[in-house]
């Protein structure tokens, strides 16, 4: 199959690609020269198609990020956002590329307020008035032309032929849709490419999707404009200021212009480094709160000797250093050109000292933020503002995204989360070119004061953490997850279970989650509430949430000191991931 989605690409042919059953799907894999990992098997036979064929990390990361815009197009999309951390070999450094969706200029800190409160949840994500200024394209733009070998032209095939050619609903897709029946009843568009009656299709049904492969195609031939400036801005305007209704329906009007679309731009970051136990951690900086909160959770449980303890006490740690970090992050951390976030403070060892000290041999409930400013060293910020009240209820934060990771031969490194934010996004389909648009600005705190409130231009905080750790200056695994404010425990649960308590990638990747967001209860996966190390840890104080549900859908590569590298999947989260590694030879 793989071969024949390469002769496809080189020769600019269609062809479809159909996902095997999930008991087919390889999410372990150990060899040579490039790999993938992702949650989609055409995702990732089209990145390895595009290594097999010349091109680098870079290359093949869009290439599988564009057919993932296919097949999960609940999760991610070219209607979205995200951001790439890559690993360049010759330069033996780390760069990240920002391509979070911005608000519109319309946008005021009292956009979902009315009389003072805020406006329904749900009613503002199912609306114009949730959709971002996309950034994804742009993102891809960058990546490719500053990082990558080839065009939009090579990369986006692959997609182009799964779209053209259908993809077969799965049961997670269709579990999804059903989730989201009410919100894609509300659009025509959408209710005609993902419903059928009005219900979910049913597994099996064969999808196509002319208009993302329309999409793709013009901006395979007009690069990054044809999105930005062409007709598919004017689509992406129409829908969010005039959303394509269904008869009857209602939903909120955004106020988006062509101008927004037009000025976009990503930025090109440094990364945020830290340390731990001898690993360097390059994770991404504001306005991800992702990379700031598990190296500032890694500085308090490097403190520990976790290896020397129990499982049990170790876990008790684990949550509580969380617990506090997510404290900090809740009262600090926004879009860094809007907010003096104080990242030194947040990220000194002596600050995770201090906030160390106040773990005891119980589960805390709540915490205070701490004060980073006492450790900033900086004289740019010469007061300290208050932090943000820690009682107070933050805003809800989606958990859907995804997550994928690249390396080739060359040893570059790719890991990369994109997302439309909630399942299905807005819920509006661009009409006449198959993709769903956001609902990213429900990530801002809708009321204020807060650093996170929506501002016009602003970037809302995100906590997408995709993580590249090296070892004596080289590669030693990558690991990012999908899941909300959940990636966040995610990413620092899988380091945890890695490289503290010893277990193989595979096996800490796939290890029961446990997410402490500085709540009086703690998100659990099913199964977990009443087993024994649940049992055991309750003891310690610590409490579930009453709703059990799947955590992320995690992707990671390890590199081996012998040059061989392995990718990890997930094993049975969100119906089994597909990790591949290239043949010797190529």
């Amino acid at each position: 199959m793989r071969n024949a989605l390469l002769l496809a690409c080189g020769l600019g042919l269609s062809i479809v690609l159909h996902a095997p059953p999930a008991a087919a799907r390889t999410p372990l894999a150990t060899g040579t020269g490039g790999a993938v990992a992702t949650i989609s098997e055409p995702a990732s036979q089209a990145a390895m198609a595009i290594l097999d064929q010349g091109g680098n990390a870079v290359d093949a990361a869009v290439a599988a990020a564009a057919t993932l815009g296919v097949t999960d197009p609940f999760s991610c999309g070219i209607g979205g956002g995200g951001f790439m951390l890559v690993y360049l070999a010759r330069e033996q450094r780390v760069i990240t590329i920002d391509h979070r969706e911005t608000a519109p200029a319309s946008v005021t800190p009292a956009v979902f307020l009315e009389h003072g409160k805020p406006l329904d949840f749900e009613t503002v994500v199912a609306s114009g008035a949730a959709v971002g200024v996309p950034g994804t394209v742009r993102g891809w733009h960058e990546a490719l032309q500053r990082y990558g070998s080839m065009e939009f032209r090579q990369v986006l095939a692959p997609a182009i032929a799964v779209a053209e050619k259908g993809f077969q609903v799965t049961e997670i897709f269709h579990h999804l849709t059903s989730q989201n029946e009410r919100k894609f009843q509300l659009y025509a568009p959408t209710s005609a490419l993902y419903l059928r009656d009005g219900k979910a299709l049913p597994p099996g049904t064969l999808v196509r999707n002319p208009g993302l492969a329309r999409a793709y195609r013009e901006i395979a031939a007009g690069g990054v404009k044809a999105f930005y400036e062409g007709p598919i801005a004017r689509a992406i305007v129409e829908a969010v200021n005039r959303p394509p209704l269904a008869p009857g329906a209602r939903a909120l009007a955004g106020r988006m212009s062509l101008a927004d679309l037009a000025n976009y731009e990503a930025r090109i970051r440094p990364p945020l480094r830290s340390s731990y136990r001898g690993y360097e951690v390059f994770g991404m900086p504001l306005p991800s709160s992702g990379g700031a909160t598990v190296a500032e959770a890694l500085n308090i449980l490097e403190g520990f000797e976790l290896r020397r303890m129990p499982r049990l006490q170790a876990e008790h740690l684990y949550l509580e250093a969380s617990r506090l970090a997510f404290a900090d992050r809740n009262a600090y951390l926004a879009d860094p050109e809007y907010v003096d976030a104080p990242l030194a403070g947040l990220l000194s060892k002596d600050f995770a000292a201090a906030r160390r000290k106040l773990i005891g041999p119980r589960a805390a409930r709540t915490v205070a933020a701490g004060d980073p400013y006492a450790f900033q060293d900086d004289p740019s910020i010469p007061l300290r503002p208050r932090p943000a009240r820690t009682g107070a209820r933050l805003q809800r934060e989606n958990a859907h995204t995804t997550h994928l990771t690249v390396s080739d031969k060359d040893g570059n490194v790719v890991s990369y989360t994109f997302t439309i934010e909630s399942w299905g996004g807005s819920g509006i389909v661009v009409p006449g070119y198959g993709f769903l648009l956001n609902n990213e600005l429900t990530d801002f705190d809708f009321g204020g004061p807060h650093p996170n409130v929506p501002e016009a231009g602003k970037r809302p905080r995100s906590s997408m953490a995709p993580t590249i750790v090296l070892k004596d200056g080289k590669p030693a695994f990558t690991i990012g997850s999908p899941g909300g404010a959940t990636i966040i425990t995610t990413v620092l649960q899988t380091i945890f279970n890695h490289l503290d308590l010893g277990m193989p990638m595979d096996a800490a990747l796939n290890a029961p989650r446990l997410s402490e967001r500085n709540g009086a209860a703690t998100s659990v996966e099913p199964g977990f509430p009443g087993s024994p190390a649940a049992r055991a840890l309750e003891r310690l104080g610590h409490r579930w949430e009453s709703d059990p549900e799947e955590i992320g859908a995690a992707s990671a590569l390890v590199f081996h000191p012998d040059g061989s590298v392995t990718a990890v999947s997930e094993g049975r989260r969100h119906g089994v991931g597909t990790a591949l590694v290239q043949r010797k030879g190529h």
